[in-house]
């Protein structure tokens, strides 16, 4: 299992909102800027994010991005099944894949399980609030 650039950008873009000023919507220019990543790829990103409720957008010359919720709500595994869908290690885990025929027989079933509840279960620990103190901090 690897995270894609989109998936670490999503975590930084989030970072950036909840370090930003409570209530204030954050263009994504100032993201690209601080960031280094475009802003048409950000602009990519951000959907997904908006789709699954995790940002609102502000229209205008004071508008951009903020979060839709307090950052302790929010959790990395949000994020990441937002802009991935289903975090899981191999494929035969994922939702869809529940009639593998090789299933039944699989002898490293059981590894593949418990690491893919281990993952899920650190994704779902870390809030964005975390995150963002520990950003803060370097």
């Amino acid at each position: 299992m690897k995270f894609s650039t989109k998936d670490r950008y999503a975590l930084l873009l989030m970072v950036e909102l909840a370090s930003a000023t409570p209530g204030e919507y954050l263009p994504l220019k100032a993201v690209s800027d601080n960031q280094g990543i475009s802003v048409k790829y950000l602009e990519q990103i951000v959907a997904p994010l908006s789709k699954a409720g995790l940002v609102e957008s502000g229209r205008g010359s004071q508008g951009g991005y903020r979060l839709s919720r307090p950052a302790a709500q929010i959790t990395a595994g949000d994020i990441l099944r937002a802009v991935e869908g289903e975090i899981v290690p191999v494929p035969c885990l994922a939702t869809s894949a529940e009639s593998c025929p090789h299933r039944a027989q699989c002898e490293t079933l059981g590894f593949w399980e418990g690491l893919n509840q281990v993952i899920n279960q650190y994704i779902d620990s870390a809030t964005l609030e975390k995150l963002s103190s520990e950003y803060l901090s370097h």
